[in-house]
């Protein structure tokens, strides 16, 4: 019994022993590498730049006031649309005090001056009427009776400018009076009522009462960098891609490209404009951010493969076909254009080929 045991257990230690060196016999043994095969296909291959940018509108015009003072009222708000002449808003003249002074001590020194030109021209034409003085000597008193008058005039004229902003007797429209000078929307009004507000002068551009701008008539403004902006030209098509608006495209023809670079962030960008074709059903926002697509070049229809199955040697590129099931052989091909995943054959190859698709370092591993 005991003789059978021993033996018995011997058989399955030698089993165990013989199992194992199968096992790590299999286990050594390199596994056949099996090549995943590609064909070419047809297709449109499209080589294209992006521009960055933002829609705007050709036209946004910054309405400032003619004179100094407090806003008093404002009769517009963003996004309200407004034409030519509308009065935006009021201002409320707060005049300088050496100016108002000086016209108010002027105004004095004229009537003084108008009351004697008056009492010297009543004196003279009593005289003349006598017949003690003649006709000359009493035209001059009237004429300079006139001119005092004419002077009180143009001192209280001046005097209700200071105050007022406005002379009534002209009967002009105050300057007081804001008025948009363009037809359009309120884009921003940057003022409330109860801010101070300075006039457009030679040494001040002014307060911006508010910005109008023609939302009919927008225009992509967009950064190129210098590799791709010579190879674009005036009236070539963009399409544009609005961040805020999913799902569709705009339109657009190139208008103007920058005759001189601009330094940023270690790249030369020259600043590109676009005509924008809006659509009736979309409403683009002023400042909208937006991306250009520019077609470079385009091929349609042509036979194509994936740019990574391409392998090179010198100056020339090539791809293993298959000539017999996981045998290949290198064929030269010519190339044409390239989208940077696809790339246009020329020659070489037809759509039948098989081809092969190159392992990475490691995949089998």
């Amino acid at each position: 019994m005991k003789k059978i045991l021993r033996i018995s257990l011997l058989v399955i230690i030698l089993g165990l022993f013989a199992a194992t060196i199968f096992y790590l016999y299999n286990k050594s043994k390199e596994k056949p590498v099996v090549f995943k095969t590609d064909k070419p296909f047809v297709t449109n291959i499209v080589k294209k730049t992006v521009a960055t940018g933002s829609v705007i509108p050709r036209k946004e015009i910054e309405i400032k006031p003619q004179v100094s003072g407090i806003v008093e009222e404002i009769y517009v708000e963003a996004g309200k649309k407004v034409n030519a002449g509308d009065i935006i808003a009021k201002v409320r003249i707060i005049p300088d005090l050496v100016n108002l002074n000086n016209a108010e001590a002027r105004l004095d020194r004229a009537k003084i001056a108008q009351e004697d030109a008056r009492m010297n021209y009543e004196r003279k034409l009593k005289l003349f009427q006598q017949g003690v003085i003649a006709e000359a000597e009493n035209q001059q008193t009237d004429i300079a009776y006139k001119n005092a008058k004419q002077e009180v005039d143009a001192a209280e004229a001046n005097l209700e400018l200071i105050r007022e902003g406005v002379n009534k007797k002209s009967g002009k429209t105050t300057n007081t009076l804001i008025k948009s000078t363009i037809s359009g929307m309120v884009l921003d009004v940057p003022v409330k009522v109860g801010s101070s507000v300075i006039e457009t002068n030679t040494f001040n551009a002014g307060t911006t009462i508010a910005s109008v701008a023609d939302v009919g008539d927008m225009i992509f403004q967009g950064k190129l960098d210098e590799t791709e902006v010579g190879k674009i030209k005036p009236g070539m098509n963009l399409s544009l891609t609005v961040g805020a608006i999913e799902n569709d495209t705009f339109s657009a023809i190139l208008k103007y490209i920058a005759p001189k670079g601009v330094l940023e962030n270690g790249a030369v960008q020259f600043e590109i404009k676009a005509d924008v074709v809006l659509k009736n059903s979309q409403f683009i926002r002023s400042g909208y951010s937006a991306n250009a697509d520019i077609v470079l070049q385009r091929a349609d229809n042509v036979l194509a493969v994936k740019e990574s199955l391409l392998q090179f040697e010198g100056d020339s590129a090539y791809v293993e076909i298959e000539t017999a099931p996981q045998k290949f052989e290198k064929k030269f091909v010519k190339t044409g254009l390239s989208d940077g995943i696809n790339i246009q054959i020329l020659s070489g190859i037809d759509k039948n080929t098989k081809i092969k698709v190159p392992q990475l370092a490691g995949a089998n591993k």
